[in-house]
């Protein structure tokens, strides 16, 4: 045989080889289920704009809290105090500023805000951010959002240390009765109808932070059952397949993971209450926020794990960006504070840990938290500052880009 009849018959034998495995790479593509997209969510603390009432009672120069992150001080040599934002102080009621912050968030990985939402006194508070900023943000179709029902007391030494010197509480967490029926309708018919409202499987995610003041407004755990079933028949009403209640946890003293300091039994609470997720608010609970970041990342996987074992329903994983509370107590110092291992790097090292932890557990919902887009008072937020500039937005973008088997 002739070298060119050579070739042309091996040429021949290879085009009728791949020919014939066609159909069966095809079929093995339909059969390989695709990678589950995760998706990011970051706490948004929308303190940061002008609000009547937050004016009046907390934040008087019409900033909102930057009155308040602006005089940080350090309380050591190389301590970030106040912290800069790379940005400037926008204000979170501008929908321009806020167009800024979709697209930054969306760049590098994180398509979905959850906003603490507060009512207090029969109305809402701190609301004009979600109201004025996001809603009216010409890009707001590329993030999702929802709620996380921020139910808590708020004292006035917390939020604003220069103005109150006590602890008197200027907002109740609790609610009445009629109080809650109203807060039921405006969030499901000026919330969780919009377009872009985060929902998994039809199902609105709620999220609800304290379980104690809620058990506090509805007189026990039973009329706090009857209430969730109420906000969800009156969500179903509304056409939707039903309500994804997500109950935000803690880290208690006892060692071990908590719904509220009287409701030790986790799983009891979450059947009880209909919950369909457990989170957190911050990674680890508050007594490891302590100088190293390391051991604070470490603490956050064994609580992951806990979490995990004690529940039937999902727990989504969280990770912060780091935490220094110094702008609002003025006496607190080193010994209170994350300040030591706190970069983009040992952050992004406990983004891949939460990924792992969504992936390896594919049948429930495919989320993980960050703390916070904006918590700059507490030091754990996303958004560009003067020090690290786009380096932990960045450090998501690398993780989440990355492969399935990256560690």
């Amino acid at each position: 045989m002739k070298t060119p009849t050579l070739v042309l018959f091996i040429s021949i034998i290879i085009v009728c080889f791949n020919l014939s495995m066609k159909p069966i790479e095809e079929e093995i593509i339909k059969k390989t289920p695709p990678e589950k997209k995760i998706d990011v969510a970051a706490y948004f603390w929308p303190s940061c704009q002008n609000e009547a009432r937050s004016k009046d009672k907390l934040w008087g120069e019409g900033i909102g809290e930057w009155e308040v992150i602006k005089k940080g001080k350090p309380r050591f040599e190389g301590h970030y105090q106040p912290r800069q934002p790379l940005w400037g102080y926008l204000m979170d009621d501008d929908p321009k500023a806020m167009e800024k912050q979709i697209d930054a968030a969306t760049d590098h990985g994180v398509n979905v805000f959850i906003f603490d939402w507060y009512w207090y006194d029969g109305q809402p508070f701190l609301e004009e951010a979600l109201n004025k900023g996001f809603l009216k943000a010409r890009n707001k179709d590329k993030m999702k959002f929802y709620l996380m029902w921020a139910n808590h007391d708020v004292p006035g030494s917390m939020w604003n240390p220069y103005r109150y010197k006590t602890d008197e509480i200027l907002f109740e967490g609790n609610v009445s009765p009629s109080d809650y029926k109203t807060l039921v309708n405006r969030i499901i018919n000026k919330y969780f109808k919009e377009p872009n409202y985060y929902k998994i499987g039809n199902k609105p995610v709620f999220s609800i932070y304290s379980l104690e003041e809620l058990v506090q407004s509805f007189d026990g755990l039973e009329g706090t059952r009857k209430a969730l079933e109420y906000l969800r028949s009156e969500t179903l009403k509304a056409g939707f397949d039903g309500l994804h209640i997500q109950l935000v946890g803690n880290y208690g003293p006892n060692n071990s993971p908590s719904l509220g300091e009287d409701y030790l039994n986790v799983e009891e609470i979450s059947k009880l209450l209909g919950a369909s997720s457990v989170t957190m608010y911050n990674m680890a609970g508050n007594d490891y926020r302590r100088g190293d970041y390391l051991p604070y990342l470490e603490k956050a996987s064994e609580v992951q794990d806990k979490w995990d074992k004690e529940l039937t329903v999902p727990f989504v994983p969280v990770v912060s960006v780091g935490w220094d509370n110094t702008p609002r107590y003025l006496n607190m110092g080193k010994d209170s504070i994350i300040y030591f291992n706190n970069t983009p790097a040992s952050f992004g090292a406990g983004l891949l840990k939460a990924k792992k932890f969504v992936q390896e557990r594919p049948e429930q919902p495919q989320l993980m938290i960050i703390n916070a887009w904006n918590e700059w008072v507490e030091g754990s937020y996303l958004q560009p500052d003067m020090l690290n500039g786009f380096g932990y937005l960045e450090a998501v973008k690398k993780v989440m880009q990355g492969s399935e088997n990256d560690n």
